[in-house]
């Protein structure tokens, strides 16, 4: 299918000049002619001209009089003169008047003629893109003000404090109201807690519930980071401040301006930084490394660390300053051996994500997975919480998730809680009739043995290389059965 050509309209009233134009740019375009102005203009009322090829000089009308006109009523239609004249007042009243686009002058080459109609029509398409792009996005700009609106409340509700997931009657509960008080007022705060309690989420949650919560959050890890980098991460740099610096860096404490940081693991920062990062709390000024220009930054800051900040600063290894000026608040996360009402809830809450996230579906777990996913301590909480949920779904071949699905740490936490006797490491140590300590470490191998076989006592006697009348007597003895805990229904 041949492409419909580009329109142009040629004027002037001596016929052999209108007709060697037309020759030489009807090769490329769909050519009219006009030997006067209203000739031309009938052309205009009809047909769709892109651009106007007009001689400056016609006895009727002059070039720039016409022109003037087709501007009022065609604007997008370019404008060129073609003239044997170089009058600067006829120049001068072009441009103001006719608003034209180009002049020729005569004696012109047929290159001159064709290179100024493919240029005129590419403007004329670039005009009329514009134009649509623009009417679009007019049209379009509510719809895009909807879908900001709906992500932003999407990002609150992840982010809101009952995303932190908790039983009704959670440690965790006060934590919670405390920081849904501080958040509407701009004072920094202090998080502690150990590593994976959830002091990041915490930290989102208190940002999208204040004033600031439609400007940016950011999150460093001070702690990962040497103080080189990080003073260029937080402030900034200039290009060839340093090795590496190629380009100019803009800092995050400047790109968050208006918003919020977070500085997790403030605690691991050496003490020289300590005291640029104070400077900063105090002025509110940042200067990117190799600059001499300051800015101030409207930024509100939240800390966060695993450390006892309050012990640190005794011992002199964090300035007592710095800590007060992140400290007006102070909020401790529980760990989750604290929180064990939370855990079923929370364990789900994973997995549902998981499978969203691996595109695996199961329906749950068993009683015995969590049983002793409620009897284990989860020294790295909800990351190695997340970490175990994980393992399980990607090695279950069933629709739930057993105990022998589960690690053996873990497995080993939950024998010992439900046999009421000491991890294997505290029985190995611990002191008394070697009788007494053997039957200790004897009692957990058979707790750990039937939590992993699923209380399969067949398949556990077969495995300690017992018979079954000899597992039930041993079981008697030290008083093992299945622990309510385990027992009950997910």
């Amino acid at each position: 299918m041949t492409a419909t050509r580009a329109a142009i309209l040629v004027v002037d009233d001596e016929p052999r000049s209108v007709e060697v134009i037309a020759r030489v740019l009807g090769e490329d375009f769909d050519v009219h002619t006009a030997l006067g102005a209203a000739e031309a203009l009938t052309i205009l009322e009809n047909e769709w001209i892109q651009a106007i090829f007009c001689d400056q000089r016609m006895v009727e009308r002059s070039g720039v009089d016409l022109l003037t006109e087709v501007r009022g009523r065609w604007p997008d239609i370019v404008r060129i003169i073609v003239t044997g004249y170089t009058d600067p007042s006829d120049m001068i009243g072009a441009i103001n008047e006719a608003g034209i686009h180009q002049f020729i002058t005569k004696p012109w080459h047929p290159d001159q003629l064709m290179l100024a109609a493919q240029g005129a029509t590419r403007l004329y398409q670039l005009q009329r893109d514009y134009d649509r792009l623009s009417l679009e996005l007019k049209l379009a700009a509510p719809a895009a003000q909807a879908r900001v609106v709906e992500r932003h409340e999407k990002v609150l509700a992840n982010f809101h404090f009952d995303a932190l997931v908790r039983a009704p009657d959670s440690p965790l509960n006060e934590v919670c109201r405390s920081a849904a008080q501080v958040a509407a007022f701009d004072i920094p705060v202090l998080i502690l807690g150990e590593t994976g309690t959830g002091k990041e989420l915490l930290s989102r949650a208190i940002h999208y519930s204040s004033l600031r919560s439609e400007r940016p959050f950011f999150a460093v890890n001070c702690g990962a980071i040497p103080d080189e980098l990080l003073e260029s991460e937080l402030f900034g740099h200039k290009k060839g401040s340093f090795t590496g610096a190629h380009t100019n860096r803009i800092g995050l404490l400047d790109q968050a301006d208006g918003g919020t940081v977070l500085l997790d693991e403030i605690g691991d920062v050496s003490p020289a930084f300590q005291v640029k990062l104070l400077r900063f709390l105090q002025e509110g000024e940042i200067r990117p490394v190799g600059s001499n220009d300051v800015k101030r930054v409207n930024v509100r800051v939240l800390a966060a660390t695993h450390r006892d900040l309050a012990a640190e600063v005794k011992t002199g290894r964090f300035r007592e300053d710095l800590y007060y000026r992140l400290a007006a608040l102070t909020l401790t996360l529980p760990p989750l051996r604290e929180r064990r009402g939370d855990l079923r809830a929370l364990t789900q809450r994973l997995l549902d994500h998981l499978c969203a996230t691996h595109g695996k579906r199961v329906k749950g777990f068993t009683a015995e997975a969590l049983g002793c996913i409620e009897a284990y301590d989860w020294p790295g909480n909800v990351r190695e919480l997340q970490n175990e949920v994980t393992r399980m779904l990607v090695l279950a071949g069933g629709e739930h998730l057993g105990a022998d699905l589960l690690s053996p740490h873990v497995v080993h936490g939950a024998a010992a809680a439900s046999a009421k006797a000491m991890p294997f490491e505290t029985a190995i140590r611990d002191t008394g009739p070697l009788k007494d300590r053997v039957e200790r470490m004897e009692a957990l191998i058979l707790m750990e043995t039937l939590v992993r076989c699923r209380w399969n006592k067949s398949r556990a006697a077969e495995e300690l290389g017992l018979s079954r009348v000899g597992l039930r007597a041993k079981l008697e003895r030290y008083g093992i059965a299945r622990d309510d805990a385990f027992a009950r229904s997910h």
